[in-house]
C-alpha cells in the first residue's frame, strides 16, 4: 500500500525550489536540518523536485569547450594499476592490422589490405581475399563477370580455385537453366563450366542476329 501523502508548507516548498540546482543529497540534508522534517526521506525529497520539474541543470556531460577537471594532471601511481596501461606507442592486442582475415557471414575470407575505405575513410579496408589474390595475379574483373569457385570449398582462395566467368552464364550453373554445378561430381564440374559458358556465347549470338534482322 501507498503511505500517507507528504505535506509541506509554501516556505518549505520555495526553499525547495529556491535550491534545487544543489546536489539532490545536499540539498535535502540542508532542508531536514532548516525545518526539521525527519519525515521526508532523500527518495521523498526527488520525488518532489521531479514532480515540480525542479531540475539541478546538471546533464552528466561536459559542455562544450569545458576542460575536464583533471586535465594536465599526473595520475597517482599504483602498482597494480600502472601494470595494466598502455605504453606510449602500444597498441590493443585486438588492433586490426593490415593482411587481417575474418570469414564473411556468406562464407568467404576477407583481408585487411591498406585501401582507403570509401564509405569511412579509415586507411584500411575489408576486400575478399580470393578476388583481391586473383586480379593481383590476372588484372581487374570486368563488370560484366565473376569468379566462379572451383572446388567448393570458398575459402580456398588461391587463384588456381576460381575461373572468371561471364555473369550470363551464372544460370546455367544453378540447376535451373543447366546442370546443378555445386552437387555434380567432382570429374563431371569442368564439363558443366565449359557447357554453361557455351550456352551463354550461344545465347549472345541468338541475340545478336534477332537485332541485325529487326
Amino acid at each position: 500500500m501507498r503511505g500517507a501523502p507528504i505535506h509541506y508548507t509554501e516556505a518549505e516548498l520555495a526553499w525547495i525550489k529556491k535550491h534545487a540546482a544543489l546536489p539532490r543529497r545536499e540539498a535535502h540534508a540542508q532542508f531536514c536540518a532548516r525545518f526539521g522534517r525527519d519525515d521526508v526521506s532523500l527518495n521523498n525529497y526527488k520525488a518532489l523536485c521531479k514532480r515540480k520539474g525542479w531540475k539541478t541543470g546538471r546533464t552528466g556531460h561536459f559542455e562544450k569547450g569545458k576542460a575536464p577537471a583533471n586535465k594536465g594532471k599526473k595520475m597517482p601511481y599504483n602498482p597494480n594499476s600502472a601494470a595494466t596501461r598502455f605504453k606510449k606507442g602500444q597498441k590493443p592486442h585486438n588492433t586490426k592490422y593490415a593482411g587481417h582475415e575474418r570469414i564473411s557471414k556468406d562464407g568467404y575470407v576477407e583481408i585487411s589490405i591498406e585501401e582507403t575505405n570509401p564509405h569511412t575513410g579509415f586507411e584500411r579496408r575489408y576486400v575478399l581475399k580470393h578476388r583481391h589474390l586473383w586480379e593481383k595475379q590476372n588484372g581487374k574483373i570486368p563488370n560484366d563477370h565473376f569468379l566462379k569457385c572451383l572446388d567448393g570449398n570458398k575459402q580456398n582462395c588461391d587463384p588456381s580455385n576460381w575461373e572468371l566467368l561471364p555473369r550470363g552464364a551464372q544460370p546455367f550453373l544453378n540447376g535451373h537453366r543447366g546442370h546443378d554445378y555445386e552437387s555434380a561430381p567432382p570429374e563431371v564440374k569442368p564439363a558443366i563450366i565449359t557447357l554453361a559458358k557455351l550456352k551463354h556465347k550461344t545465347g549472345q549470338l541468338s541475340r545478336r542476329k534477332k537485332e541485325s534482322k529487326a
